[in-house]
C-alpha cells in the first residue's frame, strides 16, 4: 500500500461514500473506486461492503485503518524531518572550546539552544590549546569553535564575543596579593608558572612581549599543561601566572588572588570562528545565530 492509497482509503473510511470521499480529494468518483479495488486486489479481500444505500468496512477493512493512518504519519514526519533540517531546527552540531575561560561561555550557549532549539544537539569537545582546536575546525572536525588566536587563517570567518584583560595570578601570601593593580616589572626578578608554550599561544605571546617591553626575559620556573594546574602551582607558592580576566571570574580558590595587570598590550579576544570555504550548513547556522545573539548582550 502507497501513501496516496492509504490517503483514498481513510477518505472512505471517514466518509463511507464513495462520491463525498472523492469531492473531499478533489477528484472524481472513477478514480477513487479504482484505488479501492486496486488495494482489494493487493489484498485478496474485500475491505468495503457497498449496496445501493450505504458503504460499510468489512473485518479486514477496519484492521487497515491503523497501518493506513500510521503510513501517512511517517511520511509527515519525513516532510516534517526534512523542512526542519532545512531549516536548521534538527541536526548536530561539534562545538570544540579552550581553556577553562571558556566554560561559561559554553554553558550559556548551550542552555540557550537547548531551550530554543530542543532538537538541536550539541557535540562538545574541549582543547587544551586553541591553535590545536584551530586545526581541527580548518579540517572539518569541528563546525564551530570559541577560543583566542591573533592569526586566523584565510578559509576561516570570526566573530569577537569578548574582550578580556590580563591579570596576574599570585599565591594569597604573595606581598602583591592585596594590590589593586600591578605592571610586570614588579616580577622581573620571580619565577613564573605557565602553560607549556605552545606555537600561537596568546598568553605565551603575552608574557614575552611584556618582558621585552621591560628589558627582561620572564623566567618560567614550571609549566603546566592546563589552567587548573597553572593555578595549583601558584596556590602552591611556586610562582605567580599571567593569566585572563576571564579565568579570575570563572575560578575560585581561596589561595590564589588575581591582581589586574596595567601594562597596555594588544587586545585579549576570545572569538568564535567557522569555516568559511564552504556552506554552513543549516543548524550550523541557527546555532551560530543564536550564538551572535547571546554572546552580544
Amino acid at each position: 500500500m502507497e501513501s496516496r492509497q492509504a490517503e483514498v482509503f481513510l477518505a472512505v473510511v471517514e466518509e463511507l461514500h464513495f462520491g463525498r470521499a472523492a469531492a473531499r480529494l478533489n477528484m472524481t468518483q472513477p478514480p477513487v473506486t479504482k484505488t479501492i479495488k486496486n488495494l482489494e486486489r493487493e489484498f485478496e479481500t474485500e475491505l468495503f461492503v457497498r449496496s445501493t444505500r450505504q458503504v460499510s468496512l468489512t473485518a479486514a477493512g477496519l484492521a487497515l485503518i491503523g497501518p493506513a493512518r500510521r503510513l501517512l504519519d511517517a511520511e509527515l514526519d519525513g516532510h516534517r524531518a526534512v523542512r526542519d533540517a532545512l531549516g536548521g531546527k534538527i541536526g548536530e552540531v561539534r562545538v570544540g572550546f579552550a581553556g577553562a575561560s571558556t566554560y561559561s561561555m559554553i554553558s550559556r550557549l548551550a542552555r540557550r539552544v537547548r531551550r530554543e532549539q530542543p532538537r538541536v544537539g550539541l557535540v562538545l569537545e574541549s582543547q587544551n590549546f586553541a591553535q590545536v582546536l584551530m586545526r581541527r575546525i580548518v579540517r572539518g572536525e569541528i563546525d564551530i569553535g570559541m577560543g583566542r588566536w591573533d592569526y586566523m587563517p584565510a578559509s576561516i570567518s570570526s566573530q569577537v564575543i569578548a574582550t578580556e584583560s590580563l591579570v596576574i595570578a599570585l599565591p594569597v601570601s604573595h606581598p602583591l596579593a592585596g594590590e589593586n593593580k600591578v605592571r610586570i616589572c614588579q616580577f622581573a626578578h620571580e619565577p613564573f608558572v605557565a602553560l607549556r608554550p605552545f606555537q600561537g599561544s596568546v598568553l605565551t605571546d603575552r608574557l614575552e612581549r611584556l618582558g621585552r617591553s621591560e628589558g627582561f626575559v620572564p623566567d618560567i620556573a614550571q609549566v603546566a599543561p592546563d589552567t587548573w594546574t597553572v593555578l595549583a602551582l601558584v596556590a602552591a607558592e611556586i610562582g605567580p601566572a599571567l593569566t585572563l580576566s576571564s579565568v579570575a571570574e570563572n575560578v575560585s580558590d581561596p589561595h590564589v588572588a588575581f591582581v589586574p595587570l596595567v601594562d597596555e598590550t594588544p587586545p585579549v579576544q576570545l572569538r568564535m570562528a567557522w569555516r568559511r570555504d564552504e556552506p554552513v550548513k543549516p543548524v550550523v547556522a541557527r546555532v551560530l545565530n543564536i550564538a551572535s545573539d547571546e554572546f552580544a548582550t
